[in-house]
């Protein structure tokens, strides 16, 4: 019986690949100010928030999807801008890693730092367009809402916990994640750390927790502990999260299923 769902938030509760996009190429060129991704004046002009159709028609955010999956963390931004920057868009995790490598640590964790900034700064200066980059999927809410009293409910990101807190207010969801169900990027880079510590926390055994993420990595970490791991198709992975998730033996959920796979649909 399930009794602990612990859901990532980008890509599964939140629709924020835009505002990712946004604060990602904002702070990239603020460090790389010679960078050719200057030229993208309607995302970068501007203390507010761009609108939603300039951020879906500009190619490089489609070569930005396609490359999201591959990472874990907001310093991975300043990778993947990094690759097209040169024109690449890597195909997988391998080529992905070994391109990492390749970039200053130094350089990266100064990205990390900095992105958060760009973002405080952006939902600060117009929360409501800052908002509009970032709504919940279609029929989430309602789904935790119907559900908060048949399983403890806990959110394990990377995201920071500043920028959660306001969208899960946003969602009118924050009454369901009382303090210690948020753990952010300040709980561990890997998401085993966060579902450890929902066990400390919680007492509950790994066989009665799930973990919904829509990158595969992730759920490869977190199901050495025993817990039921489940690719969330609606997020930005494509056929080659798919695939891989598959092999690994997680459950590949769709919106429209989540709520039967996970708790039998009563």
């Amino acid at each position: 019986m399930l009794k602990l769902l612990a859901l990532d938030f980008d890509g599964v509760i939140s629709d924020s690949a835009p505002e990712s996009f946004v604060v990602a190429l904002r702070t990239w060129v603020e460090m790389r100010p010679e960078s050719r991704h200057r030229e993208k004046r309607a995302l970068l002009e501007g203390a507010s928030a761009p609108k939603p159709d300039a951020i879906s028609s500009d190619p490089l955010y489609a070569d930005f999807l396609a490359m999201m999956p591959l990472g874990n963390r907001a310093e991975d931004y300043g990778v993947e801008l990094a690759a097209l920057e040169e024109g690449r868009v890597v195909e997988d995790q391998a080529e992905y890693d070994a391109f990492k490598s390749g970039v200053d640590s130094n350089w990266l964790r100064a990205f990390h730092k900095r992105f958060y900034q760009v973002r405080r700064a952006l939902s600060d200066a117009d929360r409501s367009a800052w908002l509009r980059l970032i709504g919940p999927y279609p029929g989430m809410a309602e789904l935790l809402r119907r559900r908060a009293r048949d399983a403890v409910l806990a959110i394990a990101t990377s995201k920071d916990r500043h920028s959660v807190a306001l969208l899960l207010e946003a969602y009118g969801l924050a009454d369901l994640y009382p303090e210690g169900r948020v753990l952010d990027k300040e709980a561990g880079v890997d998401k085993r750390a966060h579902l450890e510590r929902l066990r400390r926390d919680t007492g509950l055994a790994y066989p009665e927790m799930a973990f919904v993420d829509d990158k595969v990595n992730h759920l490869d970490t977190v199901a050495t502990l025993g817990v039921r791991c489940g690719l969330a198709c609606w997020g930005y992975n494509r056929e080659r999260e798919r695939r891989l998730a598959r092999d690994a033996g997680h459950m590949l959920l769709e919106l429209e299923d989540l709520d039967s796979r996970l708790f039998g649909g009563v």
